[in-house]
């Protein structure tokens, strides 16, 4: 909708409710309606001045005494918030649960228009005060909520644009709330989903302080998002469902009314003392979700499971995965002997080939087994906090900070192994220091402190196709090389020339009670699959026919994904064509995949087909790029 169209729609709103008393439902969004008409029951008048006198000195310093704890946390987002806030002639306000102002910063250019509106600290904005604004809306809504221009209540505000996610700690009471505000004037596209990610920053980073006694599941339905906070954390204690983000309602469909009285068995298909060593589990409607478990039954925590992993990593989908491929026994072997030799591997492959399973495998047959495995999945550790999280920090290095510091991913991974996955998404700006670590093996946390000589065999992975990223000056090439002395790429499943094996075996290994093996029509079907999602989709499939089978159901191709059957069918149907039709087709069909997947990389494309350069130019020609 043009935007002035959208004036056009709201100054019609405005008339219809304030003059003429009416009801403009479709003129405004929901949630700017029901607070306009909660306004109006409280007999506040759009044409004046809203009441906004501030706190004095003393009792504002009160205030924010009684919210230290809520300030300290949110510090780290507050900063990062106000970098990109100065960007836009905005600032970034924290408040306490009843709407108070309690700091500000970002843009010198916009407070003199915020001090106009009294928006500063020791005011309260609660909706009782200061009419319909995205703080005391969000805080009445308990949700995230924008208000632009003229869409606040009182007249005097309709020359700012306010965005603001109320903070909720683990069992849903209302902490604070983190808003941004800025010139009405301005569009502030990603302004609500910047605030959304801070507040789920924090809101995860409370998980960190609870007391010892408890159990923790952290829980996505993407591997991906695992140690980042956009993943579900779930709080037993005893069998009891004691706290949890907003994340872990969702993937339940349950809401906050479930803390407290809900039992651990009527969320999920499994004992809780079967948790230890599971990488994924069942809820109780069949869909099934990646897990990180973790008791806080002592301190410092402990994971569940034989092998440490940081908050960064990224449980592995395939840890059952069947290695009879004599190819990859090869490889495997060649990479350790790499490894040993303190020279850099790089994986390469397609989401869900089992990177991590293989690195697992390097680590273990080395001479760094008897050291720790720690995998820093660089795609999921939250921007802001990236440089805390790899190098670690000294006490008091930053407000907000722990007291006590923390050793940082790269120290705990010393006299072990270390597995950079997803190495392509690691930001410009933090590969330089990454370099000089590799470089020099020594680390020093942040705010000081004696650097630390490391000891350690590196693995690196990546989906992406890394030499492209070089050429493109994406990813720097001094660091490639001292990741990739040597690269292995990892085939997909379905060039796999044992599939029906994989699939059986996967099936057998399942955890839970054994159930009947897969019928012969099933393995066939499977084995016939291309799975673009590799052994996570083989898998994924899997344990939903391990639901169906406990419940004593017979197995049939109908209990299959739609989009698997058609592959099936599909490779059926290539099946009946003329064999040197066929071939030729499926040749070429890869030479151009391999392209896409190289991004028109022609010489990592034939390296990874096996086959000559000038080969892929004479079948395919030049110029394939986008093919």
């Amino acid at each position: 909708m043009r935007a002035a169209t959208v004036g056009d729609a709201l100054a019609a709103a405005r008339q219809r409710f304030f003059a003429r008393g009416e009801s403009p439902e479709s003129l405004v969004p929901e949630v700017i309606l029901k607070s306009w008409q909660r306004c109006a029951r409280l007999g506040l008048d759009a044409g004046s001045r809203p009441r906004g006198e501030p706190l004095s000195a003393g009792s504002l310093r009160i205030a924010r005494e009684r919210s230290a704890a809520l300030a300290r946390l949110c510090r780290p987002e507050l900063e990062s918030l106000a970098g990109d806030a100065r960007s836009t002639d905005s600032i970034v306000i924290l408040t306490d649960a009843e709407g108070l102002v309690l700091d500000s910063a970002g843009s010198d250019a916009f407070v003199p228009q915020a001090a106009r509106v009294a928006l500063r600290p020791g005011v309260s904005w609660q909706e009782s005060c200061a009419g319909t604004n995205a703080i005391g809306t969000a805080l009445a809504e308990r949700r995230a909520v924008a208000v632009r221009g003229a869409e606040h209540f009182f007249e005097p505000h309709r020359g700012i644009s306010c965005f603001c996610v109320p903070i909720l700690d683990t069992r849903g009471t209302t902490l604070g709330a983190l808003d941004l505000s800025g010139h009405a004037s301005i569009a502030h596209t990603h302004a609500l989903g910047m605030v959304q990610l801070a507040v789920d920053q924090i809101e995860h980073r409370a998980f960190d302080q609870l007391p010892a006694g408890l159990e923790v599941l952290r829980l996505q339905s993407d591997a991906a998002l695992l140690g980042t906070a956009r993943e579900g954390v779930l709080v037993f204690a005893d069998r009891k469902l004691a706290g949890a983000n907003r994340h872990g309602l969702a993937l339940l469909g349950r809401d906050w009314t479930a803390i407290g009285g809900t039992d651990f068995a009527q969320l999920f298909d499994c004992d809780a003392a079967d948790l230890e060593g599971l990488a994924r589990i069942t809820l109780r409607d069949g869909r099934n979700l990646h897990l990180r478990g973790e008791s806080r039954r002592s301190s410092p925590r402990r994971a569940f499971g034989p092998t440490s992993r940081s908050s960064a990593v990224v449980p592995c989908e395939a840890a059952t995965a069947p290695w009879t491929d004599v190819r990859l026994e090869r490889a495997l072997d060649s990479a350790t002997a790499m490894l040993d030799a303190d020279l850099g591997t790089l994986l390469e492959g397609e989401t869900g080939v089992g990177k991590e399973v293989f690195a697992r495998q390097m680590h273990a047959r080395s001479r760094w087994s008897a050291g720790p495995f720690v995998a820093i999945n660089c795609a999921a550790l939250p921007a802001s906090l990236i440089e805390s999280e790899l190098f670690g920090y000294e006490s008091g290095a930053f407000t907000g900070a722990r007291r006590e510091g923390t050793r940082g991913l790269l120290r705990r991974a010393n006299d072990g192994v270390l597995l950079l996955d997803e190495i392509g998404d690691m930001p410009l700006e933090l590969q330089s220091r990454l370099l000089r670590v590799l470089q020099e093996r020594e680390v020093a946390a942040l705010g000081g402190g004696t650097p630390e000589r490391l000891r350690f065999g590196l693995i690196s992975s990546t989906h992406r196709p890394l030499r492209a990223l070089v050429e493109r000056g994406e990813f720097r090439a001094d660091l490639y090389y001292r990741l990739a002395h040597h690269a292995v790429q990892l085939p997909p499943l379905r060039s796999r020339g044992n599939l029906r094996e994989i699939a059986a075996t996967l099936w057998n290994r399942l955890p839970g009670p054994a159930c009947a093996p897969l019928p012969e029509e099933m393995l066939a079907a499977l084995a016939r699959a291309s799975w673009p999602g590799n052994f996570r989709e083989l898998t994924n499939v899997l344990r939903v026919l391990r639901v169906h089978a406990r419940r004593d159901e017979a197995l049939s191709l109908g209990m299959l994904p739609h989009d698997l059957e058609s592959t099936a069918a599909r490779v059926d149907a290539e099946t009946a064509a003329p064999p040197e039709a066929r071939l030729g087709d499926v040749a070429e069909r890869c030479m151009r995949s391999a392209l896409r997947e190289c991004d028109g990389n022609y010489s990592q494309a034939a390296r990874r087909l096996g086959i000559s350069r000038s080969t892929l130019y004479r079948r395919v020609g030049a110029g394939c790029r986008d093919a």
